[in-house]
């Protein structure tokens, strides 16, 4: 295959992946949670979007972009971010998952970062309760993941700054707080109305600030040592893309 063909044939494989991550990040799974505040199939209705949520990676997956290593490596990750939720479940609202989910968005790519927040929310909510709230909470920690992804990507190969890293965190939290928001207006009004919203943004600013502490402090006490380690592994198994962590 002559420099033209393999060229033609990366630019078709990144138009397929846009494509994908559009019709599935931000059309059928906002869908889907429009569809359980009607229904009231909130369990349902989360295994769909769990099962969506991979659906990029492993269309990445088949064209070869991937191997089976990067699949295990989400999952520790996920992993981590679970039992960091748990550890911190004495304490409302300051926990390390949204720092974890950066991280994974960051190191591994927009896609692994919403498969990271998405399940991270599915799975711990198995221990803190599920229900209409957490489809709301996985694509709240799945859409942090991604963009965190592709923020990191625009910033091409530096080595992180902790200063970014925590302006990421700190609008990250005030992100989180807004659109979980929007699932209390829905919850307590069976309605949205800006004023409602206002309302409840008004009456949540305290956590707010929170999170946003929380975030900032978690990264940037852990996004170096575990950037560090996860280059380490990238190099030995040859997994995800090596040049996106080459400097850190």
């Amino acid at each position: 295959m002559n420099s033209t063909s393999k060229k033609d044939n990366r630019n078709y494989r990144l138009f397929i992946n846009i494509i994908v991550n559009v019709l599935v990040y931000f059309i059928l799974i906002p869908l889907l949670i429009f569809l359980s505040t009607k229904t009231k199939r909130y369990y349902v209705i989360s295994m769909i979007i769990a099962c969506l949520c991979c659906v990029p990676h492993f269309v990445k997956f088949e064209n070869s972009e991937t191997n089976a290593t990067e699949l295990v490596i989400i999952a520790t990750m996920t992993a981590i971010s679970i039992v960091g939720r748990l550890i911190f479940a004495s304490f409302p609202s300051f926990k390390p998952v949204t720092a974890i989910v950066i991280i994974t968005g960051i190191a591994f790519g927009r896609e692994a970062g919403f498969i990271s927040g998405c399940m991270t929310a599915l799975i711990s909510n198995i221990f803190f309760g599920q229900g209409p709230w957490t489809v709301f909470q996985m694509y709240t920690w799945g859409i942090i993941g991604y963009i965190s992804g592709i923020l990191y990507k625009n910033l091409g190969d530096k080595k992180p700054n902790l200063v970014i890293l925590a302006i990421i965190g700190a609008i990250s939290g005030v992100v989180y707080s807004l659109l979980m928001d929007v699932f209390t207006t829905i919850s307590m009004d069976k309605e949205f109305t800006i004023r409602r919203y206002l309302y409840f943004v008004g009456n949540s600013f305290s956590v707010m600030i929170i999170y946003v502490i929380s975030n900032v402090i978690f990264l940037v006490v852990l996004a170096r040592p575990i950037l560090v380690k996860i280059n380490r592994i990238k190099k030995k198994y040859g997994a995800f893309n090596k040049k996106r962590c080459k400097n850190i």
